[in-house]
């Protein structure tokens, strides 16, 4: 199969694929970031720069998993770089100049309006194609800097305000989860003069606690903080920032670049559906490497390709229009579940589930362990199907409420 052109215009740039390194430590030096662009990304945020230099605690990372699954969230407690603000920039200037077709996102986050104005003036000149403006870092140590600013409309309009008159890049506003409304700060970025929107960054968390110096992990010397939590488990929440900001009237044809929870070119492709034209992703390049990018590339190729779209913007947006509000949706069935007995393996997940946590409606054969749907009593939930380890239990027969449909 011949590869399909992926291309993007994302904030009037043209860029060979939708896929970028997210603001992070994937992206922090020039080797790291060469490394990257050299393998197929189409281009890289750099790791977040500013006047401020953090420095940071030793361990930094905590995962949880489910069962077999050992890494589903990671949270961690980095922020912006820790090296130098000139040998940051050198860097970026470097980049540029070694990969020129290439794009370089400059992610910045000052303290004040000056520091936001100077930052952007300082990347600008290094040859930054966009600037990403960081108002969602949740595990900052300074007040005046990261997720409580993305929660403050004034705030970020005026930051973006300070951060134009420093640069005629175009600039994204990286917008914080931590909120009910992810549209409100986003708007007040375009008011502010911002061309696009990032979404979503990091979730504030605090992932467990150690049960024996009763300090939540990762533990610094028996203590620890509420930061920021990503990988696969936050992307159902960043599909619905992205859902919102997608088909907010306001917002309207506004670039989102997305993130949260991209860790394979399925992810990838549902980020587009609901309206991001560009992707970022950290989390799985700290898994699985830089080498997902043929697997991003590969995969989105070939749903292009079996489905018959021609460019990665055919997609953008598709599935907006199946987001209805819940009243919308209709009402008038049940769809009953289908146990295939051939697949089934008589675990009994199923049973259990429906009797502690359903509606009593799976009957359980004593002697032969086949499980059997009990209809008057089913609501068509489809937790058994959702709990069964072989993939036995399908949606079976449709029945209407009103018998004379």
């Amino acid at each position: 199969m011949k590869g399909k052109d992926l291309s993007i215009d994302f904030c009037g740039i043209k860029c060979e694929n939708p896929f970028f390194l997210s603001s992070s430590v994937v992206g922090s030096n020039f080797e790291m970031c060469s490394k990257a662009l050299e393998m197929g990304w189409a281009g890289v945020a750099f790791k977040t720069i500013g006047f401020y230099i953090s420095e940071e605690v030793s361990p930094r990372f905590d995962v949880i998993g489910k069962e077999a699954t050992n890494f589903i969230g990671m949270k961690n407690l980095e922020q912006i770089s820790d090296h130098p603000l000139e040998q940051n920039l050198n860097w970026m200037r470097r980049l540029k100049e070694k990969y020129p077709s290439k794009i370089l996102i400059a992610s910045i986050m000052g303290e004040t309006e000056e520091e936001w104005t100077k930052l952007a003036r300082l990347v600008t000149q290094v040859g930054a194609d966009i600037i990403e403006c960081n108002f969602s870092c949740p595990q900052m140590a300074k007040e005046e800097m990261g997720a409580d600013v993305g929660q403050n409309p004034e705030l970020v309009k005026s930051f973006c305000e300070a951060t134009r008159k420093g640069t005629n890049l175009p600039i994204l506003a990286k917008m914080t989860p931590n909120l009910g409304n992810i549209v409100i700060p986003a708007v007040a970025s375009i008011e502010g003069g911002a061309d696009g929107i990032a979404a979503i960054n990091t979730v504030k968390s605090i992932t467990r606690v150690n049960l024996g110096n009763l300090a939540p992990y990762p533990s610094i010397e028996g203590k620890s903080s509420v930061s920021g939590y990503s990988g696969k488990a936050i992307k159902p929440i960043a599909l619905r920032f992205i859902n919102d900001l997608a088909k907010s009237d306001k917002l309207k044809n506004i670039p989102i670049s997305g993130m949260g929870g991209i860790e394979n070119w399925e992810d990838a492709v549902e980020f587009i559906l609901l309206g991001a034209s560009n992707l970022q992703v950290t989390t799985a390049v700290m898994q699985y490497g830089y080498r997902i990018i043929y697997d991003l590339i590969s995969g989105i190729s070939y749903y292009m390709e079996k489905r018959g779209f021609e460019t990665v913007g055919d997609i953008v947006g598709k599935a907006l229009q199946n987001v209805v509000p819940a009243d919308e949706l209709p009402r008038d069935f049940i769809i009953y579940p289908l146990i295939d007995n051939v697949k089934c393996i008589g675990c009994g997940r199923c049973y259990i589930s429906c009797s502690d946590g359903g509606h009593q409606a799976i009957e359980w054969g004593s002697d032969l362990r086949v499980p059997s749907i009990i209809k008057d009593k089913c609501v068509g939930c489809h937790l058994c199907g959702h709990v069964c380890p072989v993939g036995a239990i399908e949606q079976g027969e449709k029945k209407y409420k009103n018998k004379n449909i």
